[in-house]
């Protein structure tokens, strides 16, 4: 027996405030519920490169802290070596920051629901200083 396959797809515009974790995880839940897919994956893809998505912990604040600590360490704002500093000192670092982590990410689907752990959340890591309209595209296929 063939089970016929599923899917949809939405394009969300995340609003950040500046350099952070914002949790998208409920946004990105209710795309997979109305999509109607009971098992299968969703992919979310962000179209930028100075944020980045993250599976991260979503209980403690400090993790976040600890987290943005770290990537501010690796690649930090204004460093005089960077060449690509059209849009300010927190331009390339950005871009750096984006580079080592993750663009995308793809999650189960079980039993309709995204099958994330319990301390794990979906958040989209903002580089720049300055917030900023991003868009992330949700696509949904299963069964």
């Amino acid at each position: 027996m063939l089970v016929p396959v599923t899917g949809a797809h939405e394009i969300l515009t995340i609003r950040t405030a500046g350099r952070g974790l914002t949790d998208v995880t409920a946004r990105v839940a209710a795309v997979v519920s109305a999509a109607g897919v009971r098992e299968g994956q969703c992919l979310v893809f962000c179209q930028h490169t100075s944020c980045s998505l993250l599976l991260a912990e979503n209980a403690s604040p400090d993790a976040a802290a600890d987290l943005m600590d770290f990537l501010l360490r690796v690649a930090p704002d204004g460093d005089p070596s960077y060449r690509h500093v059209d849009e300010g000192p927190d331009d390339m670092a950005a871009h750096l920051r984006s580079a080592l982590t993750r663009t995308s990410e793809t999650l189960p689907v079980l039993g309709g629901r995204l099958a994330l752990g319990t301390w794990q959340g979906l958040f989209l890591l903002e580089h720049r200083l300055r917030g900023s309209a991003r868009r992330l595209v949700v696509q949904v296929s299963g069964a």
